[in-house]
């Protein structure tokens, strides 16, 4: 992903509660996550990558692009959440998994 547009748009994610997808360069779902302010969370991973784990590293190396869908409630996001990684079942999510 290319700084400048990285750039814009974190700039208009918002400070509110959602779920955040990140996806690869093929536009594969590689995880699903939840938050209460979405451009916090998502600033967490894609601003600074070398403070993370070596795990998270390897994620937000396969990042090409992100959407994000913002709900009422941290507990509509929950839920959201769920959904959606029962949905795309994303690499990196593994918790929640149907087995």
């Amino acid at each position: 992903m290319e700084s400048k547009q990285l750039e814009q748009e974190l700039q208009a994610l918002p400070a509110s509660p959602g779920v955040y997808l990140f996806k690869d360069s093929e536009g594969k779902v590689i995880y699903a996550g939840k938050a209460a302010n979405l451009s916090n969370r998502v600033r967490s991973y894609l601003s600074a990558p070398s403070s993370l784990s070596a795990k998270i590293q390897q994620l937000v190396s396969k990042i090409s692009d992100f959407e994000f869908m913002v709900t009422s409630s941290e507990q509509e996001a929950l839920i959201l959440e769920c959904n959606m990684i029962k949905k795309y079942q994303p690499r990196y999510n593994v918790r929640l998994k149907d087995s």
